[in-house]
């Protein structure tokens, strides 16, 4: 019982000795939010896509995360647009096709190649 009291004052003061609560998220700017697409991109293997379980559920939301977060960082910084609009033509692309076709992997290598660069 000891401990556990101990050790919630020890988590209680942390937390009052942090910081500022106000203080944005670390990485909740346009290049985080282009990281973060990056390293949803990369973690992303089309060839799981369709996959049942939870291969194609990762997969899945890696590419839509990797959408998202992009359109985020070009609304915050017109620099992250090419980025955006690769993965963007690479979704729109895949919606049209239901397959990851030569126009759809070329997209997303475009978007790669520019995540190379950030």
């Amino acid at each position: 019982m000891v401990g556990l009291v101990l050790g919630a004052g020890g988590v209680g003061a942390g937390w009052a000795l942090s910081g500022d609560s106000s203080a944005p998220a670390a990485g909740s700017d346009p290049a985080g939010d282009a990281r973060a697409a990056c390293q949803a991109l990369d973690g992303f293997d089309e060839s799981k896509f369709a996959a049942k379980g939870p291969d194609g559920d990762i997969a899945l939301n890696r590419y839509a995360a990797a959408g998202a977060l992009s359109a985020s960082a070009a609304a915050g910084d017109r620099e992250y647009k090419p980025l955006a609009q690769a993965i963007r033509r690479s979704q729109d692309r895949h919606a049209q096709v239901f397959d990851f076709d030569a126009q759809v992997k070329q997209d997303l290598a475009e978007a790669r190649r520019i995540c190379g660069t950030l």
